[in-house]
């Protein structure tokens, strides 16, 4: 009987390999996933798993227990990013200038594992597991859409799960964060306008470079100086552009950054001090700024009691030693936030790495996850979907 398990299970571990290798080769950005939907809808089908579109791309499929009971929610973003991935495996992406570079592809192959283990389980539970399998992770957001397009109503889920590469861990690893996880994230782009003038008669006009320049010092200290300093923000100016000639001083100079926040009152506060910022420098010096805020995800939080189902039940799997309680939040950011403004529910950590301090990061073209974090990711989200459906967390 114990070689038959093992049997079973080096075949399951097997297809998802399998499953995860073909998702790799076909990365597909934002909302067109047309390919990769349909590999989501044919094992859904499959495993005689209902399922719907929702928001385009998205797919929402519904598992029924044996009654009533609370509904469970499981994510999977199944987007890819626009990298050249380096490497020569067979299954490298067959799209040139696209890559799974943050692990979409394990993601959505750990839950579609989930989706087949959960069906044959499904006797074993009352209640109904919604699996989410989202679009548009890594650019303009897919859960949003989805939302807005009705998938948390009827019915609406109880709580709700994501997991998420971690190359910095080895395979075999979870980690899990209780509360303030990832961060909220805003853009901004600057405008400063003054009179041009010839670099040699500066008196003559506005010097939009140099009142830039004071601008974006002003901005770096901040954060520093406004914010605690036990408190995680960043504020960063990735992008300036001024002039076209040595020796002519503009009439327009452009820089653009980005603002990381963990508290939404910080959040507030530092976007209306970046407004003062650009717009009073330039003032005093002659020149007017002008500032854009695109705004992004919220804060990721997870819910603390949720969290600790999670880490009991991935202790339950690869025992207590190889779960991590992760006491610091990431600067990165990811929309399942919106889930989990709606709905309690925990986001973790799988580790991907083989632990010899080589691997790659995220959003790498040499990105290469250690594939025994397949079944890892598959059996942690099954038993804290079956933990959470049985009860294990009182609100």
């Amino acid at each position: 009987m114990e070689q038959k398990n093992c049997r079973e299970e080096n075949f399951f571990f097997d297809e998802l390999v399998a499953l995860r290798r073909k998702l790799h080769a076909c990365p597909e950005l934002d909302f067109d996933l047309k390919e990769t939907a349909g590999i989501v809808g044919g094992e859904l089908d499959s495993l005689g798993i209902p399922w719907r579109f929702v928001a385009g791309s998205g797919i929402a499929a519904l598992l029924e227990g044996t009654g009533p009971g609370r509904t469970v929610l499981l994510r999977a973003d199944m987007d890819a990013l626009p990298v050249e991935e380096e490497g020569d495996d067979p299954w490298r992406s067959k799209f040139p200038g696209r890559m799974h570079a943050c692990g979409h592809d394990v993601h959505t192959a750990c839950l579609l594992g989930a989706a087949g283990r959960l069906t044959e389980q499904r006797g074993n539970f009352a209640g109904r597991v919604l699996f989410v399998f989202q679009p548009a992770e890594e650019t303009s957001g897919g859960a949003l859409p989805m939302i807005r397009d009705g998938l948390l109503e009827e019915p609406a889920p109880d709580g709700a799960f994501a997991l998420h590469c971690d190359p910095s861990r080895p395979a075999g690893t979870v980690g899990v964060h209780r509360g303030a996880f990832r961060a909220a994230s805003d853009m901004f782009d600057c405008v400063v306008r003054g009179r041009g003038t010839h670099g040699a008669e500066p008196h003559r006009g506005d010097d939009v470079i140099a009142a830039s320049c004071r601008v974006v010092t002003a901005l770096h200290e901040l954060v520093g100086r406004t914010v605690s300093p036990a408190e995680p923000a960043v504020l960063s100016i990735g992008s300036f552009h001024g002039g076209s000639a040595r020796n002519v001083l503009p009439e327009r100079a452009e820089f653009s950054g980005i603002l990381r926040t963990l508290r939404e009152e910080t959040r507030i506060a530092l976007k209306a001090k970046i407004r003062r910022t650009v717009m009073n420098i330039p003032d005093v010096l002659g020149a007017v700024g002008e500032v854009s805020f695109t705004e992004g995800y919220p804060a990721l939080v997870n819910d603390p009691g949720l969290a600790d189902l999670v880490l009991r039940a991935a202790e339950g799997v690869l025992g207590k030693e190889n779960v991590a309680v992760l006491t610091e939040p990431s600067m990165g950011v990811d929309d399942f936030s919106y889930f989990l403004q709606r709905i309690p529910g925990c986001y973790f950590m799988l580790g991907t790495g083989t632990g010899k301090g080589e691997d790659a990061p995220l959003h790498s073209p040499r990105f290469r996850p250690d594939e025994r974090c397949l079944s890892v990711g598959t059996d942690v989200l099954v038993r804290t979907a079956l933990s959470f459906l049985a009860g294990d967390y009182q609100k």
